[in-house]
Formats: C-alpha cells, sequence, structure tokens
C-alpha cells in the first residue's frame, strides 16, 4: 500500500516505504496496464529502460503476476538503449533479459531491440523504422494529436541529473522534435554511444511511469516535481509532460526527501 499518494500537476506521486512495497506497487500498476490493453487492443506495447528499474520490476517473475499477466500479448521496446553488443554486460536488453525476460513467456518475435552492428545514427534509424511498421499495424498505437507512436506504457528511471532514457541536462537531443528516435554519441556517462526516444515520443504514451529510487535522487525528484520558480534548472525529468496520457511517479522514501510539504512520521 502506498504510504502516500498525491496529485499534482506534476502527476500522480506514489511514495513508497521501502523497496519491497515499490516494486509489489509497481507490478500491481503494470499489471493492470497491461490487462486493460490488452482487453481494448488486444496487445500492450511497452517500453522499458536500464539502470535499476528492471530489478524494481522483479515482481512481475513472481507469482502471481507470472501466470495472470498475459505475456503473449507483450511488445517490448527500449525507450534508450547504449550501442553496444546485446551481451555487453553496458546493455539494456541483456539487463531485461537477464532480470525479466528470460523468466517469463514472452513471444521472442515481439521483443524489439536495436541492431547492435551498426553505427548509433543507423541504429536508431533502423529503430525508428522498426516502430514505424508496428505503428502501421496498430501493434503500437498512434497519437491522435500528432503522428507519434503512443505507447501503453514508458517505463523511465532518473538520474542523480535528472537525466530520463538518454536525454541528460542541456543536451541537443532534448530539442529534437522532428524524430521519434535520436542518437547520441557524447553521453556524460559511459558508453559514450546510446540512441533514445524523443520527448515527443515520450509524452505521447498514455502512461508514463518514472521509477525513483535513494537518497541520491532527491535533490533531482525535488527539482523534477515541486513548484520552484522561473530560475530552477530544467532537468530533463521535468519535461516529462504527456499529452493526454498519465503521469505516475513511484518513489522510495529517501528519494521522496526533499519534497515540498511532505511530513512523514517516523
Amino acid at each position: 500500500m502506498a504510504l502516500s499518494e498525491v496529485n499534482n500537476d506534476r502527476g500522480e506521486l506514489r511514495i513508497l516505504e521501502n523497496l519491497d512495497e515499490l516494486r509489489t506497487d509497481l507490478a500491481d500498476y503494470i499489471a493492470e496496464l497491461s490487462e486493460a490493453a490488452v482487453k481494448e487492443r488486444g496487445v500492450f506495447a511497452i517500453a522499458l529502460s536500464g539502470g535499476s528499474l528492471i530489478d524494481l520490476m522483479g515482481k512481475l517473475c513472481e507469482a502471481p503476476y507470472n501466470k495472470t499477466v498475459d505475456w503473449a500479448k507483450w511488445y517490448i521496446f527500449w525507450a534508450d538503449e547504449r550501442v553496444v553488443a546485446k551481451n555487453h554486460s553496458d546493455s539494456n536488453y541483456k539487463l531485461a533479459k537477464d532480470g525479466l525476460l528470460s523468466k517469463v513467456p514472452i513471444v521472442p518475435s515481439h521483443v524489439h531491440s536495436i541492431n547492435d552492428s551498426v553505427s548509433a545514427e543507423e541504429a536508431a534509424d533502423e529503430y525508428m523504422f522498426v516502430i514505424r511498421q508496428l505503428v502501421k499495424t496498430r501493434m503500437v498505437s498512434v497519437s491522435d494529436i500528432s503522428d507519434c507512436p503512443k505507447f501503453d506504457l514508458i517505463l523511465l528511471g532518473m538520474g542523480p541529473d535528472g537525466h530520463i532514457a538518454s536525454l541528460f541536462p542541456n543536451h541537443s537531443a532534448l530539442d529534437e522534435t522532428d524524430e521519434w528516435v535520436t542518437f547520441i554519441i557524447d553521453s556524460p556517462k559511459p558508453p559514450p554511444e546510446r540512441i533514445t526516444f524523443t520527448l515527443p515520443v515520450i509524452n505521447s504514451a498514455s502512461n508514463v511511469a518514472m521509477v525513483v529510487t535513494g537518497e541520491s535522487k532527491a535533490e533531482a525528484v525535488h527539482l523534477a516535481i515541486d513548484n520552484i520558480g522561473p530560475d530552477c534548472p530544467s532537468l530533463p525529468a521535468r519535461l516529462v509532460q504527456p499529452t493526454k496520457g498519465k503521469l505516475v511517479w513511484f518513489l522510495d522514501k529517501p528519494a521522496a526527501s526533499k519534497l515540498d510539504g511532505l511530513l512523514f512520521s517516523e
């Protein structure tokens, strides 16, 4: 049960007592969205990220979710990926495969990872082409206010610098509005070459979940969520504002510790 559920203009905040409760709440949330999408559209198009996110999704591999979720209807994408071999320790695909996808009955052809044998620019172009084909067949919905794909759920973590996917503070990729997928070759954190969904795609999703844990992220959470005036540094995470979708933050107490107006009883 969420320790605290708050709705503000930055989305719904779910603040959990500890990581175990967060894992359970996140699994419930994903399972419910999956069931609703499959009922409505026959498929569930979900985009993953890297970092601690896959570990925090781990409850989905356990009962009851491993039996109750309609895994055969899942289509899996990555909101960002490192341009490294799929078996490299830096690969978000490998992280997800080892921690989640190999443990549940996903259809292998529904798993859409990047081409790891080409340049970052080519990988981004190819990934956009793959998504475009799936939008044509409506495996991925399309936004009714732009031509952007409308994923059922995009799951994002956030760095201590407020970056999301591979969209880093003050990086030109934040300004990309024409492409669905862009590439960077100068990531401030290694590895340098990455592909990433652009903000228009993230903000076209039906649902976006920001999953953030730990005290090291508390200041960035504060800057991304609280109303801190016009002089605040504009973090990429603050630019996540689904146009017609729903934004939910999953936070543990340490990550939420600097939010304005939230008092926790010890």
